[in-house]
């Protein structure tokens, strides 16, 4: 995904240099969204799966199994405790984002300080002048092919984080493919790694690290815009002090509990799909705190860009046809872009 085009808007750090007071700008005003804000506080029933009774012989397995299947179904998305990733890559970014804006500014996402690139240190691609903006300051880069790596965009610092991002990529990228067996298993599919499989030889995963800050009038912002992944799966280290992820089920926002040394997993519109709607992908959005600002490490797994998908054949039946259409995964991303900064969901554009 490194596709040139527009300019990018400000970082938050560097508004906030050149406002040198607290207000928001009205790029970032969301209409409408002062009267939705505070509509629910709701915390949302979302399951804790632990990776390691998934994998036990006895009947504990099952009952795990039985409680993923229906987070899977209902929500979208779960918690998974055991999992074995360490909290360093948090560390790192959290490090990384303190740091000086001229130091920042090295892995800037701006080609010649105009053209937009998706990798790199900055914020939203503007694509139209009423574009709506998100506000947080983002470092998004591709780590998988690791031969497609852009290394020059790499934070040196804090030292050793390049080791880090490698080895947080390596440990979640087995969490993910122990999940997406498990996935196809409870779905009853002939092969345990169908999932696995549809991903391809250059499966595209990038990480996508979101700092939001301090907002003077969070009810007016979104730190990141209501949205569905349009990934495979996205794996997600959250900040264990500060919320501020919202889930939407039936007309209705629930707040993303927070559980420490867990990870978060959303299921992507790439499984939504496959899956023939049997798991859901959520809308979901980010609000902002006023007095706390908060970390996220995410990492988003996708279909190689070069293949299609459509609904497994296994899936399909008289009772139950496709409910989508077979799409190629490089037009799926780059309608998702498109969509995003819409408001829209891309996902909405495939159904039959």
């Amino acid at each position: 995904m490194g596709s040139m085009g527009e300019a990018r808007a400000m970082t938050v750090q560097e508004l906030a240099n050149v406002l040198g007071k607290p207000e928001v700008p009205a790029q970032y005003v969301v209409r409408g969204h002062h009267d939705q804000q505070l509509s629910t506080a709701i915390t949302a029933p979302i399951p804790v799966i632990d990776l390691c009774r998934l994998f036990t012989k006895e009947g504990a397995a099952t009952d795990e199994a039985s409680k993923l299947r229906a987070a899977l179904e209902s929500w979208g998305l779960f918690l998974l405790s055991n999992h074995g990733v360490e909290t360093t890559m948090m560390d790192g970014m959290r490090e990384f984002f303190k740091r000086p804006l001229e130091d920042k500014n090295k892995y800037t996402n701006l080609i010649g300080g105009e053209q937009f690139q998706f990798e790199g240190y900055g914020n939203d691609r503007v694509r139209s002048p009423d574009q709506i903006l998100d506000w947080s300051d983002r470092l998004y880069l591709k780590v998988e092919p690791e031969n497609e790596r852009n290394i020059a965009l790499w934070p040196t610092h804090p030292e050793n984080f390049r080791d880090i991002l490698h080895e947080f990529t390596k440990k979640c990228g087995g969490v993910k493919d122990d999940l997406l067996r498990v996935m196809a298993k409870l779905l009853q599919l002939d092969d345990d790694d169908y999932f696995v499989d549809q991903l391809g030889e250059k499966a595209e995963t990038n990480v996508r690290c979101s700092y939001y800050p301090e907002c003077p009038k969070p009810e007016l912002v979104f730190g990141l815009k209501p949205q569905c992944d349009g990934t495979v799966l996205t794996i997600l280290m959250v900040d264990d002090s500060v919320g501020g992820l919202q889930v939407l089920r039936d007309g209705v926002w629930w707040d993303v509990p927070i559980v420490p040394h867990t990870l978060l997993v959303i299921i992507g519109d790439q499984t939504e799909i496959m899956s023939n709607g049997f798991f859901k992908s959520p809308v979901h959005r980010v609000v902002t705190n006023a007095k706390k600002e908060r970390l996220s490490v995410a990492l988003d797994y996708s279909v190689d860009h070069e293949r299609e998908i459509e609904p497994s054949a296994q899936l399909i039946n008289e009772k139950r046809p496709a409910l989508y259409m077979k799409v190629k995964v490089k037009d799926y991303i780059t309608g998702l872009y498109e969509h995003f900064s819409q408001g829209t969901m891309v996902i909405d554009t495939l159904q039959i």
